[in-house]
């Protein structure tokens, strides 16, 4: 013991006062849990708030099938699609990595929710907007692209507060409840999911779609409100770490770190599990109401309720699987059960017979728990993959760009299959609706009159059995990229099957 003291001491003694003060305050700000949990809900919030803008028209399918929108599920599909067509096509999630690593976290917060907000706002003029029928640019609906056009603005803003984020939470809770403090985080913002995909279809049908959007536009203003509260604990942490706005020269980021990142056999991994696993689940946020109408005859104004469980479920469990793996270990065993739980969900999904609501219910709630098991895992495990501090930014940006052609092309490949093995359907859904205008009726009753027709078996369904194949596909091969994953671990040694703390 008296050896090691004095070895301490000459630590200390080397490091010289300015880093023995440094560890100091360090020990007072980040072993503060009031400090630490209070930004990460100041971050939460916004993240919360992209979340619910994210799903805010996905229960919203059947209404804008019918006049005065008129959409197909083509039309839905590229919308739903646009999220990443600038984060893909523009490599934009690669460039706000970048941005992150050399900029830092104050700036980065601020533009990504200005992006949001700026997006947010075309989509929401888009709608209010009145369009002629036949008008058309470059072969799409001139509503359909515009909206998508703002989706795609704000897909960019999302993402990059979403890197930002995480690279935020690691600051913080870096040697501390990091797992947990992840797992919290994603549980906020999945609350933001939840809310639309419940209440959003009803909200529509009482109001209209353009001032549903207008509700989530409002809370990303509020965001904004509380990043630059959050930028203000930021730099007085870096102000009292002494390292305002400078870094050691070692310390920051480089366009050559690119090239380690890439050959990360680890990272790759990853990030492909990331793509195929977000691709079984966002995509179903889209399209699970509608699944809910057309194959379980749940009335369209609560058939998000179901699916919103998926988000609700994760409130709870993801903190909790945070903690498993920051306490016990084991994150790669953790990401390959809940890719098993993903692709039998869907494979039940999928099974034609299979109508019961309560099963779907049931389903649903396999669904939650398998997506609160392998993101509680798959974040936190990033850094173990990626040591280097500094290419923090970059790695997470680099996955969110892959997950981002999931995002872009699961929702469009499933409008466009949806279409094809259903011909004739949105047809026949524009035709009955022009006709419930013409007798005058309000959105409301019209809502009201189409659920009537579909407990007669009177009104256009879609068949799901072909589409939903695309799931299975999607969950299946994710399963089998976490058992490399496992592997990779145990060749490598990354310590994903240990504890954080």
């Amino acid at each position: 013991m008296f050896y090691v003291g004095i070895e301490s001491k000459l630590r200390n003694f080397n490091k010289g006062p300015k880093a023995i003060m440094t560890e100091q305050i360090q020990q007072t700000l980040r072993d503060s849990r009031a400090a630490r949990w209070t930004a990460l809900f100041i971050l939460s919030f916004t993240m919360f708030a992209g979340y619910l803008f994210t799903e805010i028209i996905s229960p919203l399918k059947p209404i804008l099938e019918r006049t005065p929108y008129n959409w197909d599920s083509t039309n839905f599909g590229t919308v739903t699609s646009a999220y990443g067509w600038f984060n893909v096509f523009f490599m934009l999630l690669l460039v706000v990595g970048i941005l992150l690593d050399k900029f830092g976290i104050r700036f980065s917060t601020i533009a990504s929710v200005l992006i949001m907000i700026i997006g947010g706002t075309i989509k929401y003029v888009a709608l209010k907007t009145q369009f002629s029928p036949d008008s058309e640019i470059l072969g799409f609906k001139t509503q359909v692209l515009i909206v998508s056009l703002g989706y795609a603005m704000f897909g960019v803003g999302v993402e990059y507060a979403g890197i930002t984020v995480s690279k935020s939470v690691v600051k913080w809770f870096t040697g501390k409840e990091m797992a947990l403090a992840m797992g919290m985080q994603v549980a906020i913002a999945r609350l933001g999911s939840f809310v639309p995909l419940a209440f959003g279809a009803k909200v529509a049908a009482t109001f209209d779609v353009p001032t549903t959007v207008l509700g989530g536009v409002i809370l990303l203003i509020i965001g904004l409100g509380a990043f630059f509260y959050y930028n203000m604990m930021d730099r007085k942490l870096d102000k009292e770490l002494g390292a305002l706005d400078t870094e050691e020269e070692e310390d920051k980021f480089k366009i050559s770190d690119l090239g380690s990142l890439v050959k990360n056999q680890g990272l790759w991994l990853i990030a492909i599990l990331c793509v195929l696993f977000y691709s079984g689940v966002f995509p179903f946020y889209k399209y699970g109401s509608d699944l809910m109408v057309n194959k379980f005859g749940v009335s369209e104004d609560w058939a998000g309720f179901i699916p919103s469980l998926v988000p609700f479920g994760t409130i709870l469990l993801t903190p909790l699987f945070g903690i498993i793996y920051d306490r016990k270990g084991r994150g790669a065993t953790i990401m390959i059960i809940g890719a098993l739980m993903l692709f039998l969900s869907h494979l039940i999904f999928y099974l034609p017979f299979i109508t019961s609501v309560g099963i779907a219910i049931v389903n649903v709630i396999i669904l939650g728990i398998a997506f609160s098991l392998v993101p509680s895992a798959m974040w936190p495990s990033v850094p173990k993959v990626v040591p280097e501090k500094k290419q923090l930014g970059s790695a997470f940006s680099f996955i969110f760009w892959i997950q981002n052609f999931g995002l872009w092309g699961i929702p469009l490949v499933v409008g466009i299959v949806l279409d094809a093995t259903n011909p004739g359907v949105s047809d026949n859904i524009s035709k009955l609706s022009e006709g419930f205008r013409a007798e005058g009726l309000t959105s409301s009753q019209i809502g009201e009159k189409v659920n009537e027709m579909r407990e007669a078996g009177t009104y256009p369904l879609y068949d799901y059995a072909s589409t939903w194949l695309i799931f299975v596909g999607l969950s299946f091969i994710a399963l089998i990229i976490a058992f490399l994953l496992k592997s990779q671990d145990k060749r490598n040694g990354y310590g994903l099957e240990q504890p954080n703390m």
